[in-house]
């Protein structure tokens, strides 16, 4: 996918640009902290790709279809750039396992091949970021770190 390289590397400057600015461990409450944190990186990183000229829609309703058949209410991506890039934001201690099969059920889901995994609970951003790329159906990559690391 190296068309979408250069975004990929947009998104996560972007992203780190967000990480910087809110840093990890904004509320008191657990619970809290990571739903409120998720909306407002959410709303950090669509500002700062609406300034850098990147199309986005936040919320994405994608549907679950299964054997032909539509099975609402599907999922909400978080946010979907440049109607090519699924970001998933979160703000865990650590992302597990789920976290990865949740990217690559939307990737497929949605027909779509490149996913960012974010967890903006980190220290450094880099240290909670995935990149996924889905070449077929059954086979995809997880790329980590920063923008610079190789495909």
């Amino acid at each position: 996918m190296p068309e979408h390289r250069a975004l990929t590397e947009r998104i996560i400057g972007l992203a780190i640009e967000v990480h910087r600015t809110v840093r990890p461990g904004l509320l008191e409450s657990v619970c809290e902290e990571c739903l409120c944190l998720c909306l407002c990186l959410c709303l950090c990183l669509e500002l700062e790709l609406e300034q850098a000229g990147i199309p986005f829609a936040s919320q994405i309703m994608v549907p679950v279809i299964y054997k032909g058949k539509t099975i609402p209410p599907g999922f909400r991506a978080d946010i979907l750039a440049a109607n090519a890039i699924v970001l998933e934001i979160k703000a865990v201690t650590v992302l597990v396992p789920a976290h990865e099969a949740q990217i690559l059920t939307y990737l497929r889901m949605s027909h779509l091949r490149v996913g960012l995994l974010m967890n903006f609970h980190t220290s450094r951003l880099k240290d909670g970021l995935l990149r996924f790329i889905v070449w077929h159906v059954q086979t995809s990559v997880r790329l980590r770190g920063s923008p610079r690391s190789p495909w």
